[in-house]
């Protein structure tokens, strides 16, 4: 049996068929893995097609963050609409789409040293984002050791709108995000309008619109607690300010443009001031200051 299959003939015939065989074998998985990897390519290409395109429909998620003021202990702000505008001559109301939001009073100051909240979401019939929009009712006010005080607004104040562009939002995981840093700090004004000694605050609001992916931001600690420590992030003409707000002092200014800071420490209750230079922000990174520890 053995001579028999190693005969010329049977090595012959048998590896003709062999190979007959093997090349039909590989011709069909090669179609099938060909067909395969094109359907699979397909699918691809349209969810990442659907995910991307800023001519389709997208979901939207906006979050609130809070530029702070050290002058306040809450600054409460009534809030009651939320609008997107679109780039597109075939929608009503000029491209001014509304988006849910739960309308009320909101304590911004909730949300400082990198906090924030999920502000507003839904879906917008494209991507192509050109304006945001928030609509202020009248019941806003501050707070400051335990006193309350109102803000007044004027009718063409209640709305407050800001551009964006390709810098300030983004499309992450099929979805459009940006943040609303509403800037307590300079959106209060003392209001000279009032009569007697009761001059009282004005609310002209300013906000800023940035997403991680095209910010950084600077963390880190000031002590000891009772220097009531307020933090200041200087670039140019701008200033980003937050407020240690728990017993081990730790800070966090989100939202900040790529570039080199001056960290300014106003110390507070017989604290020196001291200022850090050259501190580099970063696209999508934290950056890390070392405890900074005031002496009086």
């Amino acid at each position: 049996m053995n001579n028999l299959l190693n005969s010329p003939y049977f090595l012959n015939s048998n590896k003709q068929q062999k190979n007959t065989t093997m090349k039909s074998k590989f011709l069909i998985t090669a179609i099938a893995l060909f067909s395969a990897s094109l359907v699979f390519y397909s699918c691809q290409k349209e969810v990442s097609g659907n995910s991307t395109d800023p001519n389709k429909p997208l979901p939207v998620s906006i979050y609130l963050t809070d530029h702070q003021t050290p002058v306040f202990d809450s600054v409460f702000i009534d809030i009651q609409g939320l609008q997107v505008k679109l780039e597109d001559d075939t929608l009503p109301n000029g491209g001014w789409v509304t988006l849910p939001i739960r309308p009320g009073v909101y304590n911004i100051l909730r949300f400082r040293n990198g906090l924030d909240t999920l502000f507003g979401n839904g879906t917008l019939p494209n991507a192509r984002l050109k304006k945001v929009k928030l609509v202020l009712g009248t019941q806003n006010s501050v707070m400051k050791d335990g006193q309350s005080t109102p803000l007044r607004i004027k009718d063409e104040d209640r709305e407050v709108i800001a551009n964006l562009d390709a810098s300030n939002f983004e499309i992450s995981n099929g979805q459009v995000l940006f943040w609303i840093d509403f800037d307590a700090g300079n959106s209060i004004q003392v209001d000279n309008s009032g009569s007697g000694n009761n001059n009282g605050y004005r609310l002209k609001s300013h906000i800023k619109i940035f997403t991680r992916s095209r910010s950084g931001s600077i963390e880190g600690r000031i002590l000891p607690r009772a220097a009531d420590a307020i933090v200041k992030a200087v670039i140019g003409s701008d200033t980003a300010t937050a407020i240690p707000f728990d017993d081990n002092g730790e800070f966090k200014i989100v939202g900040l443009n790529a570039g080199s800071y001056t960290l300014l420490i106003d110390g507070q209750n017989g604290y020196r001031d001291t200022a850090i230079n050259n501190v580099i922000v970063r696209n999508r990174e934290d950056t890390h200051i070392p405890v900074i520890t005031l002496h009086q």
